[in-house]
């Protein structure tokens, strides 16, 4: 019987087990040095916020593991020999495999400051940092944030729950900027604003200071403003977690280089999700993307190869989803920001004057074709729109029929006849400066 091993249980490789399961008996090992059962990342910070326990992340009960025949063994890979097949621990332990599939997630991205070993600095990626931020913040009266990105934003809402002050340091003229165009950039950093946090733009870290105790008492900014804290969240982004492969000959660069296949370099080794690096960039996508979603889908693709039917990924048109403290944000397509727009591309902005719901649509200014969109506090369908943009369709009829795309909650306020008379004003204006051009 072959044995199919995985490295990592996140939605990447406990994916990839469950649908090896269903397509066959192959003995399915997981391996895990964070936890014992797999857990939602993604709800990290209800556990801190206390409107969930760690028990209600997992999304199986513990018997499903046994049921289903997949082994769980927790400890920390150390090496892999390619050439034996053959996987070391970190307590001496071997174990040999037939097929073996990487999926070791991210880790914290940290840039050699100054002061990131003292006490009260961390990251936000898994259930460890977690419970290190319970403790960091028992006595903490002032955090400071490094990095304006989902991660950074998220914590600082965690922090704002305890009543902790927050100052937020970010790169950008206004936050997320560098993914954003900057109307939504814009109005985003106002939304933050609005809910207590500091937020302090075009302003990088120089190093963190600790005291006589080797705890955190301040952080110095690139402008030489020193920030007293007892706190300081690393949320400069993550990098792939393959420090363990120097050596095996598995070939690497920011992330485990892997075919359309998710096939590596050796014969019979994957690697999918967080730490898997694309060759070639599948059209606007990164080589790597620290994404649930195409992690999932990443799961689903190898395990089909692994079991006699090759597949190669193809995650479609890209979305995401995320959430600004109490605005929620979706994307389906591209939408640039202002320093990278592709050819023709043009937005159009809408804001609702009476409230916190905005968007931005970005379609190709001579063709009409549409190309993306932005919602904040606007909930939209990805099937719909997934369509259009497999039909490539006109963006004027995008937003006539924007209400079938629409699934905010029964009672809540219908805005499309408002955006459709704002876009047809905006239409009308660039019409009218062409031909006076």
């Amino acid at each position: 019987m072959k044995h199919i091993v995985i490295i990592g249980n996140g939605i990447s490789g406990i994916t990839a087990a469950r649908h090896i399961r269903k397509l066959s008996d192959y003995r399915i090992t997981v391996i895990s040095s964070e936890t014992e059962h797999f857990y939602s990342r993604t709800a990290l910070m209800y556990i801190y916020m206390g409107h969930m326990k760690y028990e209600h992340t997992k999304p199986y009960e513990d018997w499903f593991w046994e049921k289903n025949r997949i082994e769980l063994k927790q400890g920390y890979v150390v090496s892999v020999d390619t050439e034996n097949k053959q996987l070391q621990f970190k307590n001496n332990d071997l174990l040999g495999y037939d097929k073996l599939i990487l999926a070791t997630g991210s880790q914290t991205a940290t840039y050699g400051w100054e002061g990131l070993s003292l006490n009260g600095v961390q990251g936000l990626v898994n259930i460890q940092d977690v419970q290190a931020l319970e403790n960091n913040t028992e006595n903490c009266k002032q955090a400071v944030i490094i990095g304006g990105g989902l991660i950074g934003v998220e914590l600082a809402e965690m922090l704002s729950t305890r009543k902790i002050p927050v100052t937020f340091l970010i790169r950008e003229s206004y936050f997320w900027n560098s993914v954003l165009p900057e109307n939504d950039a814009k109005h985003i950093s106002e939304h933050i604003l609005s809910h207590g946090i500091s937020l302090k733009p075009e302003t990088n870290l120089d190093k963190i200071l600790g005291d006589n105790n080797g705890n955190v008492r301040a952080v110095l900014t690139d402008s030489g403003e020193e920030i007293s804290c007892d706190v300081v969240g690393i949320c400069t982004g993550v990098k792939p977690n393959i420090n363990f492969l120097e050596g095996s000959g598995i070939a690497t660069d920011k992330g485990i280089l892997v075919n359309r296949k998710l096939e590596t370099n050796v014969k019979d080794i994957y690697a999918i999700g967080d730490c898997a690096q694309q060759h070639e960039a599948i059209g606007y996508r990164k080589p790597v993307e620290a994404v649930w979603y195409t992690g999932r889908m990443m799961g689903e693709t190898v395990a089909q190869t692994i079991c006699g039917k090759t597949m190669s990924y193809n995650p479609g048109n890209w979305f995401n989803s995320a959430k600004f403290f109490d605005v929620e944000y979706q994307t389906y397509g591209w939408v640039f920001n202002d320093k990278n727009k592709k050819e023709g591309e043009t937005h159009f902005h809408w804001k609702n004057p009476e409230g916190d719901q905005w968007l931005t649509i970005a379609y190709h200014e001579e063709t009409l074709k549409f190309l993306g969109i932005n919602t904040f506090g606007i909930r939209m369908k990805h099937e719909t729109f997934d369509s259009w943009l497999n039909e490539n369709q006109n963006v004027t009829h995008v937003v006539d029929n924007l209400r079938k795309a629409n699934f905010d909650p029964e009672f809540y306020k219908k805005l499309e006849s408002n955006i459709q008379i704002s876009f047809k004003n905006h239409l009308s204006s660039k019409t009218t400066n062409t031909t006076q051009l």
